[in-house]
């Protein structure tokens, strides 16, 4: 088993290697504008350590969000671009769960990331793998009652510290807390994880509409 994991949900552009066993490679940079320029060198770098050639890649993980459009996208198109290229699958991951999983906590606790408008992409779990419901997006004081007295994970917790007092790490999302994750359900022969437990289709996890729109009633022009 050879891994390739990405994420670009967040303003970390992450990429990581896992043999099956554990991390072999990974290369992470915070920079909320330059996904599409950072993913592939990052991808590059992290094969060149590991000395494998992209071929050698059985499978690929992405994670599929909650965040911004933009950024997302270039995750996704870029594992499903190279699964397709492999003829590999390609394994879709919600990015807070990879958060969760990188935490390690085994007690109740809350994932929050940045999902501007003043705005939280968050989730409640009971543990570093099980996570309680569905990602949602909320304003911060909206959801202050529901996380209360409840640790948070992420960059949420940094920018909102009246909701989210009690910050734990790690602020950004891993490629290689994603990777660990899938391997460790495809390992237990869990394949079903990705089908219907968790693991989620390649496909992004919005939340909410992409700010650019079609205008309503917008004139048509059309030649004579």
């Amino acid at each position: 088993m050879l891994l390739l994991a990405v994420d670009t949900a967040t303003p970390a552009v992450t990429a990581a290697l896992h043999d099956g066993s554990s991390v072999v490679a990974e290369s992470s940079r915070v920079d909320a504008r330059r996904h599409g320029e950072l993913l592939l060198p990052a991808v590059d770098r992290v094969l060149a350590e590991a000395g494998v050639k992209l071929d050698a890649v059985t499978g690929l993980v992405v994670g599929v969000g909650p965040g911004p459009y933009t950024g997302l996208r270039v995750g996704l198109v870029t594992a499903t671009t190279l699964g397709s290229a492999l003829g590999v699958p390609v394994y879709g991951l919600c990015t807070l769960d990879g958060l969760a999983y990188a935490s390690g906590l085994d007690e109740p606790f809350v994932v929050a990331t940045d999902a501007r408008r003043k705005e939280v992409y968050w989730a409640r779990y009971d543990s570093s793998r099980k996570r309680v419901g569905e990602p949602a997006v909320d304003r911060p004081a909206d959801i202050a009652e529901q996380v209360a007295g409840l640790p948070t994970v992420g960059a949420g917790a940094l920018l909102y510290p009246d909701t989210f007092p009690d910050a734990r790490a790690p602020e950004h999302v891993s490629a290689g807390a994603l990777a660990a994750l899938a391997a460790e359900k495809l390992a237990a022969g869990e394949t079903e994880f990705f089908q219907n437990q968790g693991g989620l289709p390649p496909k992004p996890l919005y939340l909410r509409r992409p700010d650019a729109q079609v205008p309503k009633n917008y004139k048509v022009v059309t030649p004579k």
